[in-house]
């Protein structure tokens, strides 16, 4: 049974936040900028939020099921293992 536990960097943790509150300034001076009704603009607003709160929302659903997938495994892992040793030792040979 292996224990790799994939660490991710400070670097990479820094580049995506720095990343994100890039694209979101962005998207607000584009809103701020647009050439339309204040509505419609909080149209754009709210989909821009909640585009955002769903790609959250899968990513977590997405890394929760791997989780879930690997402690499977590593349950099952121990299970054979136990009964493989318990096989051993009945074995005379």
């Amino acid at each position: 049974m292996s224990d790799f536990k994939p660490r991710v960097s400070n670097a990479w943790n820094l580049f995506t936040y720095f990343n994100f509150a890039v694209a979101a300034l962005m998207m607000a001076g584009g809103i701020w900028s647009l050439q339309a009704s204040f509505s419609a603009k909080g149209f754009y607003a709210m989909a821009a939020l909640m585009l955002v709160h769903s790609t959250a929302a899968i990513t977590k659903a997405l890394r929760d099921k791997e989780e879930s997938d690997r402690i499977y495994n590593k349950l099952e892992d121990a299970r054979t293992e136990r009964l493989l040793a318990q096989v051993s030792a009945k074995d005379p040979a």
